[in-house]
């Protein structure tokens, strides 16, 4: 009776100590969550035994790992839209400076009426141009989510991309070429952003381009080429990054985002797009995903 009655004790004390040990544990993983800034590397750890406590303490760093994750996820994309920002708004003030001039000489000069105001059109449309692709980077910043995609026909939003640019074709005397292996070719997207990954890449060959533009599609992949404008070479390596500029300066309009625009949305939609330098030829190559390209 009495070895039975020692024996009940201890594992009575045993677990009393347990309980305690876990209470001082709980006490101390407590205090240095409280006192410990959310901005530190903290790693918690344990020191009592058993497989809850550790499994508590895991799941405890696992969320604190994931909170550090989306803070520093969440700054650099703050940084990224500050810069974008400080970038762009010298672009977005000199159109509308220009527009707010010539409205100005308008007053004090009348009978050109029709001529100031044609130029003030043209700078409220460069800068709305500007906004609509701020405004589209930052979106697609902020939702990096992959589109909806499907199965979608690749020659109607290139016709429709060629035609919305007819004029400035036209006037720059650039006939496209286009060759593709099958009409009927498919890719794997979503309409509406291949149609502005088309957009985004005729209007670069026009700005940037040394003229002519040939379009080529072939195995799932399809390859706008124009030849090298004069200047510096553009670096392919860069070519996406935001802002990128092969000269000292963005003088012939735009934003600096189209190709990163390009680059965003072909990854949003299972996809990627590379550029390369062959002689005098600049070619950017729209890679799709797998899923139904060239059916």
């Amino acid at each position: 009776m009495l070895p039975a009655l020692i024996l009940a004790l201890i594992a009575l004390s045993l677990a009393v100590f347990r309980l305690l040990a876990c209470r001082r544990q709980m006490e101390e993983m407590a205090r240095v969550l409280e006192e410990t800034p959310p901005e530190s590397n903290l790693r918690l750890t344990v020191r009592i035994p058993g497989e809850a406590p550790r499994r508590l303490c895991r799941a405890v760093n696992a969320r604190l790992e994931e909170g550090r994750r989306l803070r520093v996820e969440t700054s650099r994309r703050e940084q990224e839209l500050k810069y974008t920002m400080a970038c762009i708004s010298h672009d977005i003030r000199t159109p509308l400076a220009g527009a707010m001039g010539y409205l100005q000489l308008l007053e004090e000069e009348p009978e050109r009426r029709e001529e100031y105001l044609g130029i003030v059109k043209r700078r409220l449309t460069e800068l709305e141009g500007l906004l609509d692709e701020l405004f589209l980077y930052t979106r697609l910043l902020n939702s990096p989510a992959p589109l909806e995609c499907g199965e979608t026909a690749a020659l109607p939003p290139l016709w429709e991309a060629l035609a919305e640019f007819y004029p400035q074709l036209e006037a720059a005397g650039i006939e496209p070429e286009l060759w593709f292996d099958r009409e009927d070719m498919t890719v794997w997207a979503s309409p509406e952003a291949l149609g502005r990954v088309y957009r985004n890449l005729v209007a670069n060959a026009l700005r940037h381009g040394g003229g002519g533009l040939a379009v080529r599609a072939q195995n799932g992949e399809i390859c706008f080429s124009n030849p090298l404008g004069s200047g510096p070479r553009p670096d392919p390596e860069h070519l996406f990054d935001r802002f990128y500029q092969s000269g000292p300066a963005r003088a012939k309009g735009g934003a600096g985002l189209g190709l990163s625009i390009v680059r965003e949305l072909m990854e949003q939609m299972g996809g990627q797009a590379s550029a390369q330098i062959a002689g005098e030829e600049l070619r950017v190559t729209l890679t799709f995903s797998q899923s139904t390209a060239g059916r």
